[in-house]
């Protein structure tokens, strides 16, 4: 029997250990999707405790702990619940997590982060709590320490085209501070032309570019002018969210009669929401080519499924699942227009729904080329797929389809401060993989050769897919 989490966690043989060990260990991180505050980092936030870094906006730990019967105000904090007593029910919760990739995350953060190896359960709730408040009392565990400590070389946010971007540029004239902290381009109120959010995000946009927004045109123009501002300012990757991926081709003309409908507060039937957003996504596709942008489309979200508590905490806090739309027309429509016209961006493609990988495996093999190694991708597993078997089978479908090798590797899409340690995680179930696969003789056993491919997977192929600090002195590396 193995110890429960020891330096051979999630490694169970010799060629697996040593590939771990020996080459992914030591490797920075880049965490190139993520939702990690801005703001945070440029003013280096201090955490007053345990609850404050790991239940303040985690909704995977929210839906866990009502699955576990914790009333809501320890769940979100309301009516007054103090952080002790939140993390109590946190602390109840765990053991009934086993399985769960929270439970492994949960003690592999107490271990990397605070050197606290206690379990996870009620009985030990006041060790840990004093444990890890000593280290929020004393000095080393501030935000930019925590992004140091876990070696991280690059952080990009996820940010709206109307985002001033203040903190990037404080944190980018902090000379003392050598992890990059990027923007992403993320313009879904742009596209969400059918929802309540899209009349006052254009005002807010106008009063990011300073002028009225009065026509399609107009709006063209200023996500071209945001584009820009955002390439200046070192973002080199966009992000869409396409719960329902569009494809129904609409002219010029068509999509600027849809925006006025809109602008005017008339109803836009769905024809024409899909219309407006395939020509507005089309458009946003070649900007980003021309400036050798990576796009992200996330695909397959149900969102807000329980009205009830929507009305009550808004989104993002916990009631989201897994879609089952139609996907491979649409997503093939897009990338085949993008490619008629020479403007195909790289782009990485995820589903949260795991039966599309192997569906996005093949169609990414349609659309490789133009001297890119690994243009198009297959996105690692995302969300409610980042799971050890959803991690096991996400590079399995891009290893029977694909190439492997070629891969840009992980990503936290966390808000904590505190996640970083998923990339070990990561790291160690692919070691784990590819080593069984030597123990089993479907690889040959040449650690120099292995080692580069989760060195490659692990670091240097995002490293080189984003070309990050490319293209502009303001957004270089430091």
């Amino acid at each position: 029997m193995k110890p429960f989490m020891d330096e051979h966690f999630l490694l169970h043989n010799d060629t697996a250990i040593r590939l771990y060990h020996d080459y992914a260990a030591g490797l920075p991180i880049i965490d190139y999707h993520c939702h990690l505050d801005p703001r945070e980092i440029a003013e280096n936030k201090r955490f007053a405790n345990l609850t404050e870094a790991w239940l303040y906006g985690d909704h995977y730990k929210w839906r866990a702990m009502r699955a576990n019967g914790v009333e809501e105000k320890y769940v979100t904090g309301g009516q007054g619940a103090e952080d002790y007593d939140r993390f109590l029910a946190w602390t109840r919760t765990v053991p009934a997590a086993i399985g769960n990739p929270l439970y492994h995350w949960s003690h592999l953060e107490l271990r990397r982060m605070f050197g606290v190896d206690d379990l996870i359960h009620e009985g030990n709730a006041r060790i840990i709590w004093d444990k890890t408040k000593a280290c929020f009392d004393g000095e080393g565990y501030s935000v930019r320490d925590l992004i140091r400590n876990n070696n991280v070389a690059v952080i990009c946010t996820t940010d709206d085209p109307a985002d001033s971007l203040e903190h990037h540029e404080a944190i980018r004239s902090d000379e003392g501070f050598d992890t990059l902290v990027l923007p992403s381009f993320r313009p879904d109120k742009a596209l969400n032309i059918g929802q309540g959010t899209f009349l006052p995000w254009i005002r807010r946009m106008e009063e990011a570019i300073g002028s009225p927004i009065g026509d399609y045109g107009a709006l063209l123009e200023a996500l071209e002018s945001r584009i820009s501002y955002f390439h200046e300012r070192g973002c080199r990757i966009s992000d869409h969210a396409l719960d329902e991926v569009p494809y129904a081709p609409a002219t010029l003309e068509e999509a600027s009669a849809i925006f006025a409908k809109a602008l005017k507060g008339e109803r836009v039937s769905k024809e024409e929401e899909n219309g407006y957003k395939t020509a507005t996504l089309l458009q946003l596709g070649r900007w980003y080519s021309q400036r050798e942008w990576a796009m992200q489309l996330h695909l397959h979200a149900s969102r807000n499924n329980n009205g009830r508590m929507f009305a009550a905490l808004g989104p993002d806090t916990g009631y989201d699942s897994i879609g089952d739309g139609r996907l491979a027309g649409a997503i093939v429509g897009l990338l085949d227009a993008w490619d008629r016209e020479g403007a195909l961006p790289r782009t990485i493609l995820y589903s949260l729904n795991p039966k599309d990988n192997d569906v996005l495996a093949s169609i990414i093999g349609s659309f490789q080329g133009g001297g890119i190694p690994g243009k198009i991708q297959l996105g690692s597993a995302w969300w409610f797929n980042d799971t050890k078997d959803g991690m096991v089978s996400q590079m399995t479908s891009l290893a029977n389809m694909g190439l492997l090798g070629r891969f840009v590797g992980m990503l936290t899409d966390s808000r904590s401060f505190l996640s970083f340690t998923r990339h070990e995680y990561f790291r160690r179930i692919l070691c784990n993989m590819l080593g069984e696969w030597v123990e089993r003789g479907e690889a040959p056993h040449d650690l120099a050769w292995l080692g580069g491919i989760v060195q490659d997977i692990g670091y240097r192929n995002a490293e080189r897919y984003f070309r990050f600090g490319s293209g502009s002195a303001e957004g270089s590396a430091k």
